[in-house]
């Protein structure tokens, strides 16, 4: 009888050591930009010592996330493929599949939105035990795993993946060149779990870790990215700011203060003679006393104006604009007048230029997770001269009448843009081209010029006489 092994070596402690640290080092910062997304950091985070009888008055402009979101919706894919293939390789179409098999097309724009957020995010490629045809490409969180990455190779060296399972307890898997290990917290730390009788690891051979980083704002050197928000987010504490103070100042002077000599309380009553509560006397319209105005004088201050609050935020949102590359509009600052088609583009360049940069950076880390897909399909490594590579959309607002006008004068007169060309400048995906192909197909069927040639090219039959075919010709 084989004894199971339920320990890790020496080796393997230390790497999940240093890996579990790294996570926890991250963490402070993780939550904190997890808070900006979400909107949902307070203000005593922000230095300003807000009473807590006037926590209501916390007033947070969610610029950080509405930032990520626009820059994610514009990050979409249409197809995966190899570059210098016609489209219809048998290779190509099996990538496809793949792709559609993991449901990425969901699936990325998450992969962008975490990595926005975080300044990393990670893709994870597996067997899959329910369909050994379809390898899992799976994306995991920034918030449960850590990499060791080898500076001078430039390659991850380990991963370690854990979470917490619904009954409580720690879990992980740890992720090395040549197999994977799953673990499980015990009394003495880490162990490998036995769980189901097996406690061998899934070795695998590939002489890579199957896991790829997605990093934002690469920058050499450094390995961890960095968030998508951290140019907003001290913007937006100072707009928040503002905003309570704005909070406060409503409520204080909505209704603008009144000032009353020679008078007591008693001296406000109803009617019939009963004295009227203190905020409903305040409230009242007009004031009343019994006294003459030599022993009674009532008055009212100014109203207070807070345009300052208005002016300030939107001085801010004005900030945030040139930061973010967004429009103003995008922070509220709207014109009487919407802004035309041309006017759009030009005003969204920097935004479109920030996604098609992020694209590049995604669409290599998919390409390498379609390699190793390939790789765990079919035992082999896709030819290194046979890259994969990412079609995205394009991530300008669609602008119909520009985009019609502009197919229209590439096909039209000396056409530099092909009928498939133009579907691939309009988004369209493999299967809507297929059908709008079966649709020229059936419209060519009908034709009747293309009725007549199928007659004429049509060779009679031996017991034909030809006087079909001359009437037809006649």
């Amino acid at each position: 009888m084989v004894e199971l092994r339920t320990t890790l070596t020496a080796d393997e402690r230390d790497i999940v050591g240093k890996l579990n640290s790294k996570l926890h080092k991250l963490q402070h910062h993780d939550r904190l930009h997890d808070a900006y997304y979400d909107g949902a950091q307070r203000i005593k985070h922000m230095g300003l010592a807000v009473p807590e009888e006037q926590r209501l008055f916390e007033l947070i402009a969610n610029w950080p996330g509405m930032y990520v979101d626009e820059l994610m919706r514009r990050q979409k894919v249409k197809s995966v493929y190899r570059p210098g293939s016609d489209g219809k390789d048998p290779l190509d179409k099996a990538l496809q599949e793949g792709f559609d098999a993991n449901n990425l097309s969901s699936e990325i724009p998450v992969l962008c939105k975490e990595t926005r957020i975080f300044g990393r995010c990670f893709l994870a490629v597996g067997t899959n035990e329910d369909d050994a045809e379809h390898p899992l490409i799976t994306l995991e969180s920034p918030k449960q795993m850590s990499v060791i990455v080898n500076q001078r190779r430039r390659r991850i060296d380990a991963a370690l993946r854990q979470y917490r399972e619904e009954n409580g307890e720690r879990v992980g898997t740890l992720f090395l060149p040549d197999k994977t290990i799953q673990l499980v917290v015990g009394k003495g730390g880490w162990e490998i779990d036995t769980t189901g009788g097996d406690s061998e690891p899934d070795r695998h051979d590939l002489g890579k870790v199957p896991v790829i980083v997605v990093l934002n704002r690469r920058r050499l050197g450094k390995w961890n990215g960095a968030t998508e928000m951290g140019s907003v987010m001290p913007i937006t504490d100072a707009c928040a700011r503002t905003l309570t103070n704005l909070q406060l100042a409503v409520e204080t002077h909505a209704v603008p203060p009144r000032w009353a000599l020679g008078v007591s309380k008693g001296d406000f009553v109803d009617r019939e003679g009963n004295m009227l509560p203190v905020w409903q006397s305040y409230y009242q319209a007009i004031w009343a006393t019994q006294k003459g105005p030599k022993e009674a004088q009532l008055g009212q201050f100014a109203g207070s104006d807070l345009r300052n609050f208005h002016d300030t935020i939107k001085m801010y949102a004005e900030l945030a604009s040139s930061v973010t590359g967004l429009p103003v509009r995008f922070f509220g600052q709207n014109t009487a007048n919407p802004a035309a088609e041309g006017a759009i583009r030009a005003d969204e360049s920097r935004i479109v230029s920030n996604v098609e940069e992020s694209n590049e950076h995604v669409g290599t880390a998919l390409g390498w997770a379609m390699a190793l897909y390939e790789r765990f399909r079919t035992s082999e490594w896709p030819s290194e001269g046979r890259p994969i590579a990412v079609d995205w959309r394009n991530p300008a607002t669609p602008t119909k009448a520009e985009e019609a006008d502009a197919i229209q004068k590439q096909t039209g007169g000396v056409a530099v843009l092909s009928r498939e060309g133009a579907w691939d400048d309009m988004g369209w995906d493999e299967a809507r081209k297929a059908r709008e192909r079966g649709y020229f197909d059936a419209e060519a069927e009908r034709d009747p010029l293309n009725q007549l040639n199928r007659s004429l090219n049509t060779e009679p039959s031996p017991n034909s006489d030809g006087a079909a075919a001359a009437a037809v010709v006649g």
